[in-house]
């Protein structure tokens, strides 16, 4: 019974000293959306807050599960989702060795990079720059916008206490942000 009782302690103690940093200073910088060459093109950045650069300075690591979609929008039905992509950037740091590493995964190419800063690290691994999400000509004539969604997972706790803290956020924060409605399509 004794080591129930600390084990609950010490989960209460995590809950109240560890918890997710506020996403009040981190956020999306965009979505920028460019027609070009018959393709959409995507920019977009996150801005994270100093809670979450100065754990990845210490070397904490991070993943970042980015997400961007296209979605047509219906004056009376709900708006449409058509494609998207996603990707996972991980990025990790070693405050003693001063080693920069990032990886961008998207289920089939993975990309592993060294950098010699923490600032070049992360300009790479936070920015986005003319993502062709998919062909104009594909589209049917209509308004669209972007959805740009980004979540930080938070580090994987044991098993066994997820079993009995089911309520514990599995993200360290989650946001989300839609570009101004555009005119696409070609074919009718």
């Amino acid at each position: 019974m004794r080591v129930l009782a600390r084990l609950f302690s010490v989960i209460i103690w995590i809950m109240l000293f560890c918890s997710p940093s506020s996403a009040g200073e981190t956020a999306i910088i965009g979505p920028d959306v460019a027609v070009q060459d018959n393709q959409i093109q995507v920019s977009t950045a996150l801005t994270l807050n100093d809670k979450s650069l100065a754990e990845l300075r210490n070397g904490v690591t991070k993943e970042l599960h980015f997400t961007i979609d296209l979605f047509r929008v219906w004056r009376i039905w709900p708006d449409e989702f058509l494609t998207g992509k996603s990707f996972v950037r991980t990025l990790k740091s070693d405050p003693v060795t001063l080693q920069y590493e990032a990886a961008s995964a998207d289920g089939s190419t993975i990309v592993r990079k060294k950098f010699k800063s923490f600032e070049s690290m992360i300009e790479w691994a936070l920015n986005i720059r003319n993502l062709n999400l998919t062909s104009v000509k594909e589209l049917e004539k209509g308004s669209y916008f972007v959805r740009v969604t980004i979540e930080s997972k938070i580090r994987t706790l044991p098993p066994v206490i997820g079993y009995f803290m089911i309520f514990l956020p599995e993200n360290e924060f989650k946001i989300r942000q839609d570009s101004p409605y555009f005119r696409a399509g070609t074919r009718k």
